[in-house]
């Protein structure tokens, strides 16, 4: 038993002795193997790798995939006219030299990340100084990111280079701080109101205008009509008169008792109605006294 006790010890102790030799290096990092303290070697490509046990020599990793920095500070800058605005910005940057990024940054991206966002930030306040808020709204945006991206470049290959390439810079956002916006909007809500007042303005104006013509011409068209109507009132009254003429001036007893009859008829529409005069002097009832004797005899 004790001897099986001792191999199985010793195995034991062999695979933790390998294990500590033998490490994997990923596709993703860099393998960085110390010794005592300094750097011994940088595997830049993935597999299986040896080294001496601990303490003789360590492995560390650092990340070599393609990293996004992203603005985290939203103290304002000052543009070329004094206007304070604020921006949000992105880089996109990668470790390429692991020793000189360890020997002149630190010892991993975080660091890289926390000097990078200082040395972008200055140069996007060094930028936006020389530029006015029209020409960070327009299409000099580009030749503005353009020129950071040129100062962090030269900044990181100085003369300690940072083992870093930066890929990309990006602005996402400019905005001026909260006091100037809501100033702003303040005016542009005024103007708002002021253009919409003019429309208004306008529109009832034209609606004036539109009503009054349509009055003028309902006017002139009731005009017309009515002068139509009486003109085509007075042919069939003159019609009628000649008629009328020509039919009793053929009897003219029998129109005199006609029209004193249309006459009576017309006087004596209500029950109620009371007329005071002589029948005796009166012309009007002169076929009532005559017992209808002027009217002509009716022919069977």
């Amino acid at each position: 038993m004790n001897r099986i006790g001792l191999i199985f010890t010793s195995l034991l102790v062999l695979l933790a002795l390998a294990s500590s030799t033998l490490f994997v290096v990923d596709q993703r990092q860099f393998g960085v193997v110390y010794a005592l303290g300094q750097i011994k070697d940088v595997i830049t490509e993935p597999g299986l790798n040896f080294k001496l046990p601990p303490p003789f020599q360590n492995v560390s990793y650092i990340d070599k995939r393609l990293l996004t920095l992203d603005s985290t500070d939203a103290e304002p800058m000052l543009t070329a006219e004094k206007q304070r605005v604020v921006i949000d910005w992105y880089v996109r940057w990668r470790i390429t030299e692991p020793s000189e990024y360890i020997r002149n940054v630190g010892l991993n991206e975080g660091a890289g990340a926390s000097q990078l966002n200082r040395v972008v930030r200055n140069a996007f306040q060094e930028e936006i100084n020389k530029r006015t808020v029209k020409e960070l709204l327009s299409l000099k945006r580009e030749a503005l990111m353009a020129d950071v991206k040129a100062e962090v470049l030269d900044k990181v290959r100085g003369s300690k280079p940072w083992g870093v390439d930066v890929v990309d810079v990006r602005i996402t956002r400019v905005d001026y701080v909260e006091a100037i916006t809501e100033s702003v909007y303040r005016r542009m809500e005024a103007e708002r109101k002021r253009v919409a007042n003019e429309l208004r303005s306008t529109g009832a104006a034209e609606g004036e205008k539109i009503r009054a013509d349509a009055d003028r011409q309902r006017e002139i068209t009731i005009a017309n009509a009515y002068r139509d109507a009486q003109k085509i009132k007075g042919e069939g009254d003159a019609e009628a008169a000649r008629i009328y003429a020509e039919s009793f001036g053929k009897d003219p007893q029998f129109a005199q008792f006609y029209r004193s009859l249309e006459a009576y008829k017309s006087t004596f529409t209500n029950k109620s109605d009371v007329m005071v005069l002589d029948p005796n002097g009166s012309e009007f009832f002169k076929t009532f006294r005559n017992g209808g004797g002027n009217a002509p005899a009716i022919k069977k």
